[in-house]
């Protein structure tokens, strides 16, 4: 006879049909997240993502959803705040200690899998949750890379790939009208039109954040000027 169904919601314990009930939730809290999209262009990867402010007296700018991890990564959530916080600065950390030992940026696929198996330790032990969050992970090393973390810690390389709300709809607008060797504005148009595609506000320069990593400049953060262009 199986325990009382309410013992799978407790911890580490796989239900009958092979379920972690717990990594199920965590990714309901990533549909409800805001949409963030990564895309790999011409030498150089781009991260775009949605800032959901629904409080009329939030101030835009202290909201952030992409992040310099390294000279040469970045990373952007979707899900709960404080656990996409917590992971960010715990990448940070890693990149660093990496750094330190060996006087360079760690490899964006090195980053995501150790970023994985961190979450996966919250997958495995009673008294813990799974973060309630997916990642994009995105840099240039030998060449642009691009990696989705899910909350129960699988990580995947994409050429683009989308994270949130409306994650499905954005996913076949990618697998429609992505082409390789895309220039950077191209691949921020494609951002911005998935992105208005699959919310209902307005998409304006303040609630939206971009950033471009390539060879020359590593990573950088384009300013709410430049975003208006795109517009």
């Amino acid at each position: 006879m199986y325990p009382n169904i309410q013992a799978y919601d407790r911890g580490g314990m796989f239900s009958p049909e092979g379920k972690l009930f717990q990594v199920e939730y965590a990714k309901e809290a990533v549909k409800k997240g805001a949409t963030s999209i990564g895309i790999i262009a011409k030498d150089s990867v781009v991260l775009i993502a949605h800032k959901n402010i629904i409080e009329p007296l939030l101030i835009p700018s202290t909201v952030q959803k992409i992040f310099r991890i390294d000279q040469f990564i970045g990373a952007t959530y979707s899900g709960l705040v404080s656990d996409g916080l917590r992971i960010i600065s715990s990448m940070r950390s890693k990149t660093q200690t990496h750094r330190m030992i060996y006087d360079e940026t760690e490899s964006v696929e090195t980053i995501a899998k150790e970023v994985s198996e961190e979450m996966q330790q919250a997958t495995q032990y009673g008294g813990l949750r799974p973060y309630g969050v997916s990642l994009l992970v995105a840099g240039f090393d030998i060449a642009p890379k691009l990696y989705e973390v899910e909350p129960g810690a699988a990580f995947f390389g994409y050429k683009a790939d989308a994270i949130g709300a409306g994650k499905k709809v954005a996913e076949e607008i990618l697998e429609k009208e992505y082409k390789d060797d895309m220039a950077i504005d191209e691949a921020i148009d494609l951002g911005l039109k998935v992105i208005n595609k699959v919310n209902t506000k307005k998409i304006t320069e303040s609630n939206i954040d971009i950033s471009v990593i390539n060879k020359e400049e590593g990573y950088k953060q384009i300013s709410q000027k430049e975003i208006q262009k795109y517009l």
